[in-house]
This record gives C-alpha cells, sequence and structure tokens, in this order.
C-alpha cells in the first residue's frame, strides 16, 4: 500500500536527482464493467465437476458456503481465546445477568409482580412476547431467563481485540439464529399464548396448525406457487390502475397510465421497479397505489413491468438491464412525447440501476432527464445492511454455482436470507401463529405481492453481486460502461432520495451516501418504515412521519447524523411532498399526451409470468 504523499515524493526525487520509480499498480479490480464468473474459461480442466459438487452443496445449504461459515466461526474462537481478559469481562456479565435474573425472580415470588421493573427487554421488532401470559408466573421466569441468555451471547462478539468485522457480524448472526430456536415462545407448552388457545378450543388449533403445515410442505414439494386469494386479483383488485401497454421486448414491457386530469404536467414520469420484485409493488390497491396517486396529481406516468426470467435467459447481463430496460424505455418515450424531458424515478435495485444510467448519460452529454428520484436505492454499498452477511468472495461463488445449474436464482433461494435477517418475527412469530395456534394468514394486497415470486439471471445477478456489492464499482469509479468509467459526480439533474428508517435491505444511511458522490440540487427523505413499508406510505396512513431537507449543489457535504439532528420529523405521508417537488421542477401544464398504439391493457402479461 502506499503511503507516503505526492509532496514528500517529489521532495526526496529533488534532492537525490534519481529517476523516479515506475507508477504502481492500479487500484484493483481495475476500471471495467462487472464481470460474472460465467463468463470466465474455466480455470483447470475438471473444473466443471467441482462446479456441479458445489451447485449441489450450495442447494443443499440455501446458498450458505460452510468454508464461509467455518473461517467465521474460527477467526472469533481464535482472537477470543487469546484475550483472556475480556474472558473475564464476558464471566462477569454473566454473573451479573444471573444475578439480575435471580434478584427479581426472587422478588417476584414475594409480590407476585412478576411483570413489573424486568431487568431484560425484548427488541422493539420482537413481537413472541407480548401477549400479556409472558408478565405472569411461571412464564415470565422462562421468557426473562431467554433474554437474559440473548442479551450475554450477543455480547460475545463484541470488542474483541483482532477480530475481522465481518466475522464477528457473521458469529452475531448464526449465535442470533441458534438462539432464536431454543425461545420459549417456540413451545407449546411454555408459550401461555398457545395453551391459552388449547383451552378455548379444546385443542382444536393444533388440528388447524397440522392442517397449515401439510398445505405449506405440500406446496413446498411440488414448488407450485401460491394461490391469490380471492378479491385480490392481479388486474382487477390490485395493479388495477388503468393503463396500456405501449412497449414491449424481451425483458419489459413499457406501460402507459390512462390520465386523469384534464390537464398534465407537461414532463412524463418513469419508473423504474426493481426486477428482484413484480413493480405492482408500487400499484396494490387503488387506494395505497402510488402511480395512483401520481396519476391523480397530474402527472403521465410511464413503469416499467419487467419479464420473470427462466433458464432460457442465464446470459442476459446487467448492461441488458439498462440498455434494453431504461434506455429503452426513455426512448419510447421520447418517441412518444417528443421534446420533453423526463422525471425518473427507480426503486430499490432499479433506483440503482437508474443512477447507472443517469450516469452514463451525463457523461454522453444526454440531458433528457428533468430529475430523479431513488427510492430506497443504493449507489455505495460498504453500508448495506446486514445483506453484507452472506456476501463475500466464498459466498457469491456458492452462488454463482447454484446459478450456473439453474440458470437463474430464483427468489425462494433470496427469501431465506431476507427472513433470517429477522427470524424472530418472520420466521418464529409466522410459525407459531400458523402451525401452533392454528391461525389464518389473513390476505393483504402487500402479502399477495409479496408471495408472487422473482428469478434473477445467472449472468446478471453475477454482475450485481460481484460489480456493485463485493467490489463497489459504482461510487469508487471503477464502474464501466461501453468501456468507458461513468461517475455519478457528472449527475447535473436535481435529485430526490427517500430512504426509510427501519430497512435493513437498503439500510437509510447507506442510501443517504449518494450526496457524498454528487455536486447537484438534493432533497432527501427519510420516512417511517421498513424497505417496503415505507414506500408504501400513502396519505392518511396513520402513524406515518417523515423527515425532509433540502441541500444545493454548492453547500457542503453534512454527514447523516447531524442531517437527522438538523431536521425535525412531519407527521403524515411524503407523497405531496414528492409531487409538490416534482410540479416546481416541471415546466408547464399541457393537455394530456394523445393515444399510442396499445400492445394490450394494463397490467400486461409479463407480470402474471410465475
Amino acid at each position: 500500500m502506499i503511503i507516503a504523499t505526492d509532496q514528500t515524493a517529489r521532495s526526496v526525487m529533488h534532492a537525490s536527482k534519481i529517476t523516479p520509480p515506475p507508477a504502481p499498480s492500479p487500484v484493483r479490480p481495475k476500471a471495467s464493467k462487472p464481470t460474472s464468473q460465467t463468463e470466465k474459461e474455466p480455470p483447470y480442466p475438471r473444473f466443471s465437476l467441482d462446479r456441479q459438487t458445489r451447485a449441489a452443496m450450495a442447494l443443499a445449504t440455501g446458498g450458505l458456503s460452510p468454508a464461509a461459515t467455518i473461517e467465521a466461526w474460527s477467526d472469533w474462537l481464535m482472537h477470543l481465546a487469546g484475550v483472556p481478559g475480556r474472558r473475564a469481562d464476558l464471566a462477569e456479565k454473566a454473573l451479573r445477568n444471573s444475578a439480575a435474573w435471580w434478584g427479581w425472580a426472587l422478588r417476584g415470588l414475594v409480590t407476585g409482580a412478576y411483570a413489573e421493573e424486568m431487568p431484560f427487554k425484548p427488541k422493539s421488532h420482537d413481537h413472541r412476547f407480548t401477549h400479556d401470559g409472558w408478565g405472569t408466573s411461571p412464564f415470565a421466569l422462562w421468557q426473562q431467563g431467554f433474554l437474559a441468555m440473548q442479551d450475554w451471547w450477543s455480547e460475545t462478539t463484541r470488542a474483541i481485540p483482532g477480530l475481522q468485522q465481518h466475522s464477528a457480524d457473521r458469529v452475531h448472526f448464526m449465535l442470533r439464529q441458534m438462539l432464536d430456536t431454543m425461545s420459549p415462545s417456540n413451545v407449546a407448552g411454555l408459550n401461555p399464548e398457545i395453551l391459552e388457545a388449547a383451552r378455548e378450543t379444546g385443542g382444536r388449533n393444533f388440528a388447524k396448525g397440522l392442517k397449515h403445515y401439510a398445505e405449506d410442505l405440500e406446496r413446498l414439494l411440488t414448488q407450485s406457487p401460491a394461490a391469490v386469494p380471492e378479491g385480490y386479483e392481479i388486474g382487477e383488485k390490485i395493479a388495477c390502475t388503468p393503463g396500456e401497454i405501449v412497449f414491449q421486448n424481451r425483458l419489459m414491457e413499457l406501460i402507459r397510465y390512462t390520465p386523469q386530469t384534464e390537464n398534465v404536467q407537461a414532463e412524463p414520469i418513469l419508473i423504474v421497479p426493481a426486477w428482484i420484485m413484480k413493480y405492482y409493488i408500487l400499484d396494490l390497491s387503488p387506494q395505497n397505489s402510488l402511480i395512483n396517486f401520481l396519476v391523480g396529481q397530474g402527472f403521465t406516468v410511464y413503469t416499467i413491468s419487467w419479464v420473470n426470467p427462466g433458464e432460457e435467459s442465464r446470459d442476459w447481463r446487467l448492461e441488458d438491464y439498462r440498455t434494453e430496460g431504461v434506455m429503452q424505455a426513455i426512448d419510447t418515450i421520447g418517441n412518444l412525447q417528443p421534446n420533453r424531458q423526463i422525471h425518473a424515478a427507480g426503486y430499490c435495485l432499479g433506483g440503482t440501476m437508474l443512477a447507472i444510467a443517469a450516469a452514463t448519460m451525463a457523461r454522453d452529454n444526454d440531458d433528457r432527464l428533468a430529475s430523479i428520484t431513488l427510492l430506497a436505492a443504493q449507489t455505495d454499498f460498504t453500508e448495506a445492511g446486514e445483506l453484507l452477511l452472506f456476501l463475500d468472495e466464498s459466498q457469491v461463488a456458492y452462488l454463482e454455482d447454484l446459478m450456473f445449474e439453474q440458470g437463474f436464482l430464483a427468489k425462494p433461494q433470496m427469501a431465506g436470507a431476507f427472513a433470517a435477517i429477522r427470524a424472530e418475527d418472520l420466521i418464529w412469530t409466522r410459525a407459531v401463529r400458523r402451525y401452533m395456534l392454528g391461525k389464518e394468514e389473513m390476505p393483504t394486497d402487500i402479502g399477495v405481492w409479496n408471495a408472487d415470486v422473482t428469478r434473477m439471471p445467472a449472468r446478471m445477478h453475477s454482475e450485481y453481486l460481484r460489480g456493485l456489492f463485493l467490489e463497489n464499482r459504482l461510487s469508487a469509479g471503477r464502474f464501466a460502461v461501453q468501456g468507458k468509467v461513468i461517475s455519478l459526480n457528472d449527475i447535473s439533474a436535481p435529485l430526490f432520495v427517500v430512504g426509510t428508517e427501519s430497512d435493513h435491505i437498503a439500510p437509510w444511511r447507506s442510501v443517504y451516501k449518494i450526496n457524498l458522490f454528487t455536486r447537484t440540487d438534493s432533497t432527501f427523505v427519510l420516512t417511517k418504515g421498513g424497505h417496503n413499508g415505507g414506500i408504501i406510505s400513502e396519505p392518511g396512513h396513520r402513524g406515518r412521519h417523515y423527515r425532509i431537507g433540502h441541500a444545493l449543489s454548492d453547500e457542503n457535504y453534512v454527514d447523516p447524523d447531524s442531517w437527522l439532528d438538523a431536521h425535525d420529523t412531519q407527521e403524515g405521508s411524503w407523497w405531496p411532498a414528492w409531487t409538490g417537488w416534482l410540479a416546481q421542477h416541471s415546466s408547464s401544464q399541457v393537455s394530456p399526451p394523445q393515444n399510442a398504439p396499445s400492445l394490450g391493457a394494463a397490467p400486461g402479461t409479463f407480470v402474471m409470468q410465475k
């Protein structure tokens, strides 16, 4: 690593009058387009045999690399073994936790008030112990014993000198998974809510739970999609904003929605959703459809509906999603509404791709974008949240082998990672409700959308994971498009960026980082909710709030925590603030565009693919 400054080097050369040494090798990996392992020549003759073996192992382990797991545990154990002082601290904490539990338990035995002054509290997102019975004996004793144990184990991976943070995070995650399996809430005889249900129903809750388990197991084994509940049909009750398909290619259908107002803003809106999800997360029921809201506010709205790829799409590239997706949509809108700039908005991975497309357009002096909106979208991946637990060279290599055999990565193979991040709520609480309490899951529009799975083409997903997550090329100035590097710093269109407070997929501080890499006018919004719920935050949604701040291109950078302290919360939805901002960056109101040749009614055919 070169640590001498340029000034030091010049001084040394001037003093010694010697020829300067050759320039050091460029930072690796050097600037290039993202690549995947599927493009490269096999490194040795029997590589295909090893790839098949590793793919089978990846299928058995859910895509998790045993090597990465062993490495993390070894790193933790070796460094913990070398710090006797830290081990003594942990032993002392175990004694303190034990004393706190015993003191509380004995006071409760005398007073009977176990629910008062519990020494250990569940985390805010942990809903396993909300039933009133957990505040009574003996259930409170079991609950507090579990939380005391959880509190101690969570401390064992912290403040260990020399331990890599990635290893610490992985071990902490795996410890959390193991502890979750031992929660008293998972055991029928230890959970007051389950015992209460058994008394009230005469045990019928267990019969219903067994029926639910058999249904879910059959669906898992047959790989059959979940049935759409009555009243939640796509195109009828959800994804039902009127519109027409105005363009189609192998990757996407472009939908233009029917205007609902006498006049519209001159600049249309193009929405680029992520292809890891169906687009209608933004067009759920009419009352919480962001697309329907935009149309009702006087905007001409287009959205991309991505195809659900299969094995035949294994060689689709990340670049194909830019050229045949985003750029083709921009070209089509330009043909339908010539001489009009476009407000482009991207959600999640779609926002990342929009940022890549916008930087490429800026490099090429293409000024067709009037503004850029990024919804829960990252452009820097150094702090990309708990998903980084599943992403290192070993993990990605396992996924690449699995995708090479299948041609794609299936949504269930991704969903497991997302669910494991919040296992106590997304896995165990759901299992207790469905299999032990025997409760039916009430259908919701967002639940129907969440069950509507998609797939990722093998080559594209490999390029995405390597080029962006592992190598962080985009923000580091090493991401090349068509052989030339792009820079987010070239973007001059104003930005509207939305992060959500409890997003564990695109943490808001990571989303905020785009302010480090751009020098244009920027508005940042931080809204209550998670990756989906914070974005689908319609006016009238109870309990919603947001913060909003504006920065001009010549203002100094403000770090995210200082930004948070400087901006107070405002009650309500952030949607009106966005449409107001879009209107301010629009030129005028005009008559709605003329009808375009239609390839069929919205929501189209691609969204129906299973």
